[in-house]
């Protein structure tokens, strides 16, 4: 019994060595997994850490790029915008100076062409004036000779008829004298017919001269009225000439 009892013990004892190192080996097993769960854990959060570093610097990287790209492009952009602005101005105030020197030489030239215009008009003018001013002198003079030979005729055939009408007279009273008086009257009245003849022709000879060197004054003061007013009309033509011309260098 004693044997058995002690197999007994001994088979139980096993049994019970046993289900305890089956237990350590389930918990040894456990405690490894366990181990190895957290190893591949804590390895996988560190794969995902490195994942998403490299994640966040491949984005970071891409979005450097990015905005390398669109600063480089927007300098671009002003550039080209600032290039085109400056061509645009060069071409405007080529064009601004272009136009500037197109109105200046036409209005060179017009004023020119005006000028010279005015200044040909003022010269056929005053040639015009001065020939003018010369007809009518030359009428002027002609119809005062022509007064003058008139008027002499006329004085001519005044005293003429005077003397031939004394004449008359004379004989007339020559022929009663002779006839009533006598030789010695018609002397006296010969005498006397001749003071009167000499006194009417030197008052006729004074009158003619009087008339003519009226006359004479006359187409004096007229020819010199005609070329004050003439050298008048060519001072007025020459300072409208020169009026003309600082008008013209003003513009200009």
């Amino acid at each position: 019994m004693v044997v058995v009892e002690m197999v007994v013990v001994v088979v139980v004892v096993e049994m019970v060595l046993v289900v305890e190192l089956e237990v350590v080996v389930v918990l040894v097993l456990v405690v490894v997994v366990v181990v190895v769960a957290v190893v591949v854990v804590v390895v996988l959060e560190v794969v995902v850490v490195v994942v998403v570093v490299v994640v966040v610097e491949v984005v970071v990287i891409v979005v450097v790029i990015e905005v390398v790209v669109v600063v480089v492009v927007a300098v671009l952009v002003v550039v080209v915008v600032v290039v085109v602005v400056v061509v645009v101005v060069v071409v405007v105030v080529v064009v601004v100076v272009v136009v500037v020197v197109v109105v200046e030489v036409v209005v060179v030239v017009v004023v020119v062409v005006v000028v010279v215009v005015v200044v040909v008009v003022v010269v056929e003018v005053a040639a015009a004036a001065a020939a003018v001013v010369v007809v009518v002198v030359v009428v002027v003079v002609v119809v005062e000779v022509v007064v003058v030979a008139v008027v002499v005729v006329v004085l001519v055939a005044v005293v003429v008829a005077v003397v031939v009408v004394v004449v008359v007279k004379v004989v007339v009273i020559v022929v009663v004298v002779v006839v009533v008086v006598g030789v010695e009257a018609v002397v006296v009245v010969v005498v006397v017919v001749v003071v009167v003849v000499v006194v009417v022709v030197v008052v006729v000879v004074e009158v003619v001269v009087v008339v003519v060197v009226l006359e004479v004054v006359v187409v004096a003061v007229v020819v010199v009225v005609l070329e004050v007013v003439d050298v008048a009309v060519v001072v007025v033509v020459v300072e409208v000439a020169a009026a003309v011309e600082v008008v013209v260098v003003v513009v200009v």
